[in-house]
């Protein structure tokens, strides 16, 4: 009998997976997709298209042409004769609607690729909506509606393919790579006399089409949900106490950016950052220093802040004195909070953010490479090491629930399979209408870019970096952008990876179109470069885009159910930069289900590892010894025999009898352990 069933593995269900089978609880994890870590899940460029794109089409649809009812009608009669007297049943949603309003544009030419470079970087432009990608990417539907004929390279086979690449084109890699590399500014040297001495210097590169972003799509890493790790935060702590983080590698934030006025600048944030700030006054700069002094220790000073405890944090930081640019500093960049936020809550936020400084960087912020789909995978591989079991394209159609205790006893996946388990945690998606108590929701606006440079080039251009936009109206919420670099592995060199995220007040394109026109040149005609002269030609140029919503049920918790009280139900991502929300839920559901256990205790180092049985190790045999260890043994055997049949020899060649008694406890322990 399974232990815990776990249904759809994001990351807050991945974690407790893995605190379940650390302790040596039976898990078996479902999930109807062919993909793991569900709407954490990073895909390559290739794979978004025909996986994930795909699947969002098969599903509107199913939901368009009203084929939900017909299904369920026809698995009803399955799993109804499975069902014992004494036993109800819960059906749970075949349908996944948690992302919505998916559209998707080119604006890289759809030329064909050239062998030689072109003069200039590319800022045609091609819109294509999600009508043309269902054209391109049409194929048949499966039981989970996953399985595609395109490229199924996730983002965990995209380690291998970089490799790949870099050995196996490397004229290619010098057009591509940063300007730091030898050989590049080699290139820039022999084409110095090209540019003007007015101008910017422009690296001349291969123009960029869209067949080259499939044909490099290997390279891309595309998260469906853009986060940050806090140095300080309930994620990395988890990592480091259950050693999970052995599985992955991280790179740090190099740059916090804001928009103000049309313009992108570095934040002052450390205290080395504010003295070397030339947009701040000196008074500004004392002024700043002081108030975040203050936020590190701001409950020893009640004094300060307590009239302001019930109002927001604006009015708080105006009391304070700090000028219009400060405020929008403290707001927006430090502590990220809302104009509606309280001050009680926006000095946390801003002394979390100051005690993160310092622990790997300048910045208080990680980011896994290879995108942020890499942590509940790595979380997945530690609940695999000890013994949970994984099943892609394989779901769970309904619960089986014991009448007299009202507890989950059993599921019944698609293939007529009935699997009793004492526990079942399951992702708020695969939740009906009807066992909601509660179906108010948020959602969440998302974009994701592929652009040719920074929005604001350095000497360095490997920096990832983390950009907050304020509100471009009174009405409209603030957008945080993150830039990703080539060496962040999210996207092939030369190119930009960019993740808007912002609260959704309508459509995602309603609501982050404006700072996408903003900040990024958009082309209208393919082809279309701008003027001589022009702002928009110092604007990266936008190659690709696709915006979507994403449901955001945070807000809910356990009485927002009507479910057996075994039935845990897990929440998608939410809107805040960082992961404490899904840590801290993953634990409170494994102490609901294992209240005496420890969450996450370390996993043993395979070095440290010793089996039942077993001591000490000796070095096995060498490729030369192994090769005579048959020869070896049978002289041994036949040795031993003529000592039984003459004593005598025996005591006359003590040597001979040393050499077979030094090999005998080599060859006899292979067959004691047999």
């Amino acid at each position: 009998m399974l232990s815990v069933c776990v249904h759809f593995p994001g990351l807050t269900e991945s974690v407790i997976a893995a605190a379940c089978s650390r302790v040596g609880q039976n898990v078996l994890h479902l999930d109807r997709r062919n993909y793991y870590a569900g709407n954490w899940a990073s895909f390559t460029f290739n794979a978004l298209l025909y996986k994930f794109i795909q699947r969002l089409i098969l599903v509107y649809n199913v939901c368009s042409q009203n084929q939900q009812e017909v299904q369920i009608t026809e698995s009803e009669q399955v799993w109804r004769s499975l069902i014992d007297e004494g036993e109800d049943v819960v059906p749970l949603s075949s349908v996944d609607s948690s992302i919505s309003n998916l559209e998707v544009f080119c604006y890289a030419s759809e030329e064909e690729e050239k062998e030689e470079e072109t003069k200039a970087p590319l800022t045609s432009c091609q819109p294509v909506n999600a009508e043309t990608v269902s054209e391109e990417t049409t194929g048949d539907s499966t039981e989970a509606q996953d399985t595609v004929t395109g490229d199924d390279t996730t983002a965990s086979d995209a380690k291998t393919q970089n490799e790949e690449h870099k050995v196996s084109e490397p004229k290619e890699e010098q057009h591509t790579s940063d300007i730091s590399e030898p050989s590049q500014s080699q290139e820039e040297k022999d084409s110095q006399p090209i540019s003007s001495p007015e101008d910017p210097p422009v690296d001349v590169e291969k123009k960029i089409t869209y067949q080259k972003l499939v044909k490099e799509g290997r390279r891309f890493n595309i998260d469906l949900v853009s986060k940050l790790m806090y140095s300080r935060g309930a994620l990395v702590d988890l990592l480091i106490k259950s050693n999970v983080s052995r599985y992955a590698e991280f790179k740090n934030i190099g740059r916090i950016l804001t928009c103000r006025n049309g313009k992108v600048e570095q934040v002052p944030c450390s205290r080395a950052d504010v003295f070397a700030s030339k947009q701040l006054t000196v008074v500004e700069k004392r002024m700043l220093m002081k108030f975040l002094t203050f936020c590190l220790d701001f409950e020893q000073h009640p004094e300060e802040y307590q009239d302001y405890t019930e109002k927001p944090f604006r009015e708080f930081l105006k009391n304070k004195k700090l000028t219009e640019n400060l405020q929008d500093f403290v707001l927006h960049s430090i502590a990220m909070v809302t104009q509606q936020t309280l001050t009680e809550e926006g000095l946390k936020a801003t002394q979390h953010f100051l005690r993160c400084l310092g622990r790997y960087g300048n910045t208080p912020f990680l980011f896994p490479l290879y995108g942020l789909g890499e942590i509940p995978q790595c979380f997945c591989r530690m609940c695999a090491v000890f013994g949970g079991i994984y099943c892609l394209r394989h779901s769970v159609q309904c619960l089986v629930v014991d009448k007299a205790s009202n507890k989950v006893k059993a599921v019944i996946d698609t293939r007529g399979q009935k699997i009793s388990c004492s526990h079942f945690v399951v992702e708020d998606s695969y939740i009906r209408d009807e066992q909601r108590q509660s179906t108010a929701y948020r959602q969440i606006s998302r974009a994701v870019l592929i652009t040719d440079r920074s929005v604001l080039p350095s000497e360095s251009d490997q920096q990832i970096s983390l950009v907050t936009i304020p509100p471009l109206e009174p009405s409209a919420p603030a957008v945080r952008m993150v830039e990703l670099c080539s060496s962040s592995m999210t996207c092939m060199p030369g190119t930009y990876l960019v993740h808007l995220t912002c609260s959704s007040s309508g459509t995602a394109q309603e609501d982050l179109a404006p700072v996408v026109s903003e900040l990024f040149h958009v082309s209208t005609i393919p082809g279309e470069e701008p003027s001589e002269g022009a702002e928009e030609r110092s604007k990266p140029a936008v190659l690709w885009v696709m915006y979507f919503n994403m449901r955001d049920t945070s807000a809910l918790d356990s009485s927002s159910y009507s479910l057996p009280s075994n039935v845990h139900v897990c929440t998608g991502p939410d809107g805040s930069l960082g992961s404490d929300c899904s840590i801290k839920l993953a634990e409170s559901v494994f102490h609901h289900i294992l209240p005496d256990e420890e969450f996450c205790p370390p996993a043993p180092n395979p070095e440290d590892i010793i089996y039942d049985g077993d001591g000490p190790q000796a070095e096995g045999p060498g490729f030369e010894e192994s090769a005579n260890t048959e020869a070896d043994k049978s002289q041994a055997e036949e040795e031993g025999a003529a000592h039984e049949k003459s004593p005598s020899t025996e005591s006359s060649d003590p040597a001979e009898m040393d050499s077979v008694t030094q090999q005998a406890p080599s060859d006899t322990t292979p067959s004691s352990e047999e």
